[in-house]
C-alpha cells in the first residue's frame, strides 16, 4: 500500500493522508488526481497543499474538494505536477515568431521549469551529454514545448518529487523502446486491439480568399505514411478527397489551417493493450505487440498512464498515441491458430 503525504503550500510535511481510494492521471492528456477518504478519518488540508507519493511522480497540489454524505466520502484533487506544467506557455519573445532553445537537455529543463515554477520545480544538474537547437511552436504549453523538445533528440521527461528537497525535480532521460525488447501476444496472454484505417482522406481541396475562378486553391495530399505535402501519391480507388472551405483566408494561412484538418481527417490506426504487468513502462516509453493471426504488429507510445487504489489493490492503467506505427509480415497458410497445438 502506497503512503500518501500531505505537505504545505512550501513543501513542509503535515502527515500521512489516511485514505480509502486515490487516482492520479498523469500523462499528455487529463492530468488531474483525487484522494478520497472517509468523512470520520478527515483533517482539514490546507490551501495549496502538497499531496504526493513519495519517490514517484503521482502527485500535485491541491485546488478541489469534494464531501459525499451518501457515500461517506471526503476527496481532495487538483492539477499533477505534468498538469501544473500544462498550465503554463511558451510566449515568444517581443518581436519574435517563435521561441527557442539551444543547449543541453537538462539545463534548457531546468532553467524552463524553475522560472514558470520558482520555488516549486528544479532541474537536474546531470548532463545527458545531448545538446539541441529547438524551435518551439507558437504559444504552445510548456509541457507540449518541452515534450517534442526532448523527443526530437529521442528522451522522454521523467518527474520526481524528491522529500528531501521538497522539490518537483524535472530531467530527461532517453525513450525505451520496449517493442524492441518484448513482444506482447496472445501467447503471453496479453489482451490487446488493433484497429488498421485507410478510410481517411488523403486529399484535401482547400479554399481560401476570392471568388469563382480567381479564388485561391491549394491542394493537400497525405501519403501511405500520413505524411502531408502538395505532392499526390496516391490515385484511382486510394484517393479520399474532401473540401474543405476557408473563406477569405490567405494562401499561407490555408495552408497551416488545411494541414491541421487534414490531419483530423486522415486515416488514423488505433492500438490498444492491456500491460497491468508492466508497471515500470513510463510515459514517452514505447510498446509493441504482435498478432500472429493477421500478420500485423503495432508500436505506440505511452501517452497517459492511471494509477488507482480501489479495493485494497492498486492498479496501472495505460493509454497510447494515435501515433501507431504498422508492420505486415506474411502469415503461414498452417499459422490459422494462435495455439500451434492445434495446428495439424
Amino acid at each position: 500500500m502506497s503512503e500518501v503525504i500531505v505537505a504545505d503550500a512550501f513543501g513542509v510535511e503535515l502527515r500521512s493522508l489516511l485514505f480509502r481510494e486515490y487516482d492520479f492521471e498523469v500523462g499528455d492528456k487529463e492530468n488531474s488526481f483525487l484522494v478520497t477518504c472517509n468523512r470520520a478519518e478527515w483533517e482539514n488540508v490546507p490551501t495549496n497543499a502538497r499531496i504526493y507519493i513519495p519517490g514517484t511522480e503521482y502527485g500535485g497540489i491541491y485546488k478541489r474538494l469534494e464531501s459525499d454524505t451518501r457515500n461517506n466520502a471526503v476527496a481532495v484533487g487538483g492539477y499533477t505536477w505534468r498538469g501544473l506544467l500544462q498550465k503554463k506557455v511558451i510566449i515568444p519573445p517581443s518581436g519574435q515568431a517563435y521561441a527557442t532553445d539551444s543547449g543541453e537537455l537538462n539545463q534548457i529543463l531546468a532553467r524552463r521549469v524553475s522560472e514558470a515554477l520558482p520555488g516549486l520545480f528544479i532541474g537536474s544538474e546531470e548532463s545527458t551529454g545531448v545538446t539541441v537547437s529547438y524551435q518551439y511552436g507558437r504559444y504552445v504549453t510548456l509541457y507540449d514545448g518541452l515534450k517534442e523538445m526532448l523527443r526530437s533528440a529521442g528522451y522522454r521527461m521523467r518527474i520526481q518529487y524528491d522529500q528531501g528537497q521538497s522539490k518537483v525535480v524535472v530531467d530527461a532521460v532517453p525513450i525505451v523502446d520496449y517493442s524492441a525488447q518484448i513482444e506482447y501476444s496472445s501467447d503471453m496472454n496479453a489482451n490487446y486491439s488493433m484497429v488498421i484505417n485507410k478510410m481517411g482522406v488523403n486529399h484535401l481541396i482547400c479554399l481560401g480568399n476570392g471568388e469563382l475562378q480567381n479564388r485561391t486553391v491549394v491542394h493537400l495530399y497525405a501519403d501511405v505514411n500520413g505524411v502531408i505535402s502538395q505532392t499526390q501519391t496516391q490515385f484511382g480507388a486510394d484517393e479520399v478527397a474532401d473540401v474543405y472551405d476557408y473563406a477569405g483566408a490567405e494562401r499561407d494561412t490555408l495552408i497551416e489551417s488545411g494541414t491541421d484538418q487534414m490531419k483530423a481527417k486522415a486515416s488514423k490506426n488505433e492500438f490498444a493493450i492491456d500491460l497491468e504487468s508492466a508497471q515500470d513502462v513510463a510515459v514517452g516509453d514505447i510498446v509493441g505487440c504482435r498478432d500472429y493471426i493477421t500478420g500485423n504488429s503495432m508500436t505506440a507510445p505511452i501517452t497517459v498512464k492511471i494509477v488507482k487504489w480501489q479495493n485494497g489493490f492498486e492498479k496501472v492503467e495505460y493509454q497510447l498515441s494515435e501515433e501507431v506505427t504498422v508492420e505486415q509480415t506474411p502469415v503461414s497458410l498452417m499459422s490459422v491458430s494462435e495455439n500451434p497445438e492445434e495446428t495439424e
